[in-house]
């Protein structure tokens, strides 16, 4: 976990509807060991919002350019369905529940991650399943930018960011 990563986990801590579970192993294949059963991820972290019923996947990267991040998006999409199987199969959701990415960037990074995903729909012919991400940048992570108890009175995000990924 590099710096940045405890830092978010803290941001999202402060929203009391929000439980969260570190370094969540996304596992199509049941199995006992991921490295055997087939396609898996780790992500950033997994939080569950009690108010929305959406298990968000929280990815967090403080790259510029996130071509990683990329990477892991393509691959998701690619098995979405399975994706979204395999975490209501783990985690016990309902069918009542929605999964949805959740996206932490440097802000400088949003115009290249927006530009990413559109990009990620042409070269899918269309084909997309992944959810359109929620984007947050980073840098509204900071201790200083929320209330540590409550993250009421944050900042509004920056308006480079489309009202649908907010």
């Amino acid at each position: 976990m590099d710096y940045f990563e405890s830092v978010v986990l803290e941001y999202l801590r402060a929203d009391r509807a929000l439980c969260l579970n570190t370094q969540y192993c996304i596992q199509i294949n049941e199995g006992e060991n991921p490295d055997t059963s087939g396609p898996h991820w780790y992500c950033d972290a997994v939080a569950a919002d009690f108010r929305s019923q959406c298990m968000f996947l929280c990815e967090i990267t403080y790259a510029n350019p996130p071509a990683s991040l990329r990477e892991r998006l393509c691959a998701w999409n690619d098995h979405w369905v399975k994706v979204c199987i395999a975490i209501a199969r783990d985690s016990g959701l309902g069918d009542d529940w929605i999964v949805r990415p959740w996206l932490f960037v440097r802000e400088t990074a949003i115009p290249k991650v927006i530009k990413d995903l559109k990009q990620l729909e042409v070269s899918a012919q269309g084909k997309v399943m992944l959810p359109t991400p929620r984007i947050t940048p980073i840098e509204m992570a900071m201790p200083w930018e929320y209330t540590w108890y409550n993250r009421k009175g944050e900042k509004e995000k920056p308006s480079v960011i489309p009202v649908e990924m907010r």
